[in-house]
C-alpha cells in the first residue's frame, strides 16, 4: 500500500504502486498471464466466494490492471475502478450493471455519437429503454422518470457540443428517488471532479487523454462509493436481490466486510467475467505511462485550446465557436462551476459555407491529423456530421449540437503558432 496523495500530479506518478517487492523494480510490470496459482483448495474457494479478494483469471482481474484501476480511482476520488477493453464497453457495462430488460435510463441528448447509437439501438435490442432529454433544463431528467428508471446519464464535456453538463443539479434530482447519476468524464480528466458534485459513477475512454498518444484502446468505470444502494432496494433490485449469476449473492450484503463497493464489484464479477470485454495488461501498462503526465498535458491542451477558441471567434469565416472559454449565459456559469484548472482541449466551430466548406477545410489541413479520435498529444480534426455522428438522424444531429458545417478540433501540444498557422492556411483555401 502506498502513501495517500491529494494532488493529481503526484497521484498520477505514485498512487497504487511503489516497487516490486521481489525485484525492487520501480516500473509497474506487465503481468502477461492468463491465470494464477492458488495456494490450496481453501484459498481458491475463498476467492470464488468473495470471502477474500485476489487474482483468479486475467479476464476478471490482473495485477497490472489493478495498479491502473487504483490510480484512476484515487485520481477521481472513488473507492474502486474496473478497467475494460474500450470506452464503449465502459459505457455499456456502467448501465447494464443496474438495468435489465424492462428498465429504462434517462440520458442527455448531448452525447458522443457512438454512445448515442449504443443507447438508442443495441440497448433497445436488449430491452433497456433510453430516454433522451435536453440537459439544458435539468428538470427534464425528472420529468422523464418513472418507476423503472434505474439511472441518469450524461457527459461532463459532451462531444461535440462542449456545453458543460449540470452534474449537481441532475444528481440532486435523482438522489431522493434512488436514481444514481453516471457521467462520462473522458473529455475533462483532472479539470472536473464529478464525485465532488454528486455523481455516483463515472467512465473514461482511456484511449483519449489518459493514454494521450493514440496507441491503445481501453475504458474504465469508477465507483464513488457515495450512493446508498441498500436504502433504495426497490428502485435498485440488481444490487439488492439474489443474483443467480453469482451464487445468489445480494451485492449490498456480500460486500459489507469489504466496503461500499457493491456497484463496482458486481460489474467485475458478473459483467466482465461473463461478457469478457477485458483490458489487456499491455494496454493497462500504456495507460499507466499516460497517467504520469496527464495533469501536465491537460493544462497545455486547455491553454492551447483557449487561444484557438479566441482565434476562431474573431475569424471572418467562422459563424460560431463551441468551447467553455467562450461560453455565455448558463453554459458559462456551469463551466465556471464545474471546471477548474482549464477548459479542456476540445472545441468545435461552425464554418460559413456549410457542409462543403467544412469538408474543404478538413481536407486542407496539413499539420492536423484527420482521425476519429480525441485527446492525442498531436492536434486532430474531424467533420462529425459525416463521420462520428453520421448514424444520427437530422433531428438527432441538431439535438446533439451537430450541424452540416460543424468542425471538431482536438487541440494538441504543438506550439500555438504552428497550430494557428495550419488553421489559417486551411481557411485561406475555403471559398
Amino acid at each position: 500500500m502506498t502513501k495517500e496523495y491529494k494532488n493529481p500530479e503526484t497521484i498520477g506518478l505514485h498512487a497504487g504502486w511503489r516497487k516490486d517487492e521481489t525485484t525492487n523494480s520501480v516500473a509497474v510490470p506487465i503481468h502477461q498471464t492468463s491465470s494464477y496459482q492458488f495456494d490450496n483448495t481453501d484459498h481458491a474457494a475463498n476467492l470464488f466466494s468473495l470471502s477474500e479478494l485476489g487474482n483468479i483469471y486475467s479476464r476478471i482481474m490482473n495485477p497490472t490492471n489493478a495498479v491502473l484501476e487504483e490510480r484512476i480511482a484515487t485520481l477521481e476520488g472513488g473507492v474502486g475502478a474496473l478497467g475494460v477493453a474500450s470506452g464503449q464497453a465502459a459505457s455499456s457495462y456502467s448501465i447494464q450493471n443496474i438495468a435489465k430488460a424492462g428498465d429504462n435510463i434517462v440520458a442527455s441528448a448531448h452525447l458522443y455519437g457512438g454512445t448515442y447509437n449504443q443507447f438508442k439501438n443495441p440497448f433497445k435490442d436488449m430491452g433497456i429503454e433510453v430516454r433522451f432529454v435536453d440537459p439544458e433544463n435539468p428538470q427534464n431528467f425528472k420529468d422523464a422518470t418513472d418507476e423503472n428508471t434505474r439511472a441518469y446519464y450524461g457527459e461532463v464535456l459532451p462531444n461535440p457540443s462542449f456545453k458543460v453538463f449540470p452534474i449537481e443539479e441532475v444528481a440532486e434530482l435523482g438522489k431522493p428517488l434512488g436514481i444514481p447519476l453516471i457521467v462520462d468524464n473522458t473529455a475533462a480528466p483532472i479539470i472536473c471532479k464529478p464525485f465532488d458534485h454528486g455523481a455516483t459513477a463515472l467512465i473514461h475512454s482511456t484511449t483519449k487523454y489518459i493514454g494521450g498518444h493514440g496507441t491503445s484502446i481501453g475504458g474504465i468505470i469508477v465507483d464513488s462509493g457515495n450512493f446508498e444502494w441498500e436504502k433504495f432496494a426497490e428502485r435498485q433490485p440488481s444490487l439488492n436481490t439474489p443474483d443467480p449469476s453469482y451464487h445468489g449473492a445480494i451485492w449490498t450484503e456480500a460486500v459489507k466486510p469489504l466496503g461500499p463497493i457493491a456497484y463496482i464489484l458486481k460489474a467485475r464479477t458478473t459483467l466482465l467475467r461473463d461478457m469478457g470485454a477485458a483490458m489487456s495488461p499491455f494496454n493497462a501498462f500504456i495507460f499507466i505511462q499516460g497517467l504520469e503526465t496527464l495533469a501536465l498535458r491537460i493544462r497545455e491542451h486547455s491553454k492551447n485550446a483557449n487561444q484557438v477558441a479566441e482565434f476562431l471567434a474573431s475569424h471572418a469565416k467562422v459563424e460560431s465557436v463551441s468551447h467553455p472559454s467562450v461560453a455565455e449565459g448558463i453554459h458559462k456559469e456551469r463551466a465556471e462551476k464545474y471546471l477548474s484548472g482549464g477548459h479542456g482541449g476540445l472545441l468545435g466551430f461552425e464554418i460559413k459555407g456549410g457542409l462543403d466548406a467544412g469538408k474543404k477545410f478538413i481536407d486542407s489541413l496539413e499539420m492536423f491529423y484527420h482521425v476519429a479520435n480525441i485527446g492525442d498529444s498531436r492536434s486532430l480534426a474531424i467533420h462529425p456530421a459525416s463521420t462520428t455522428h453520421s448514424q444520427l438522424t437530422e433531428d438527432e444531429l441538431a439535438s446533439a449540437g451537430v450541424s452540416p458545417g460543424y468542425v471538431r478540433l482536438s487541440i494538441g501540444l504543438e506550439h500555438i503558432d504552428d497550430i494557428t498557422d495550419d488553421l489559417k492556411q486551411a481557411f485561406d483555401k475555403v471559398n
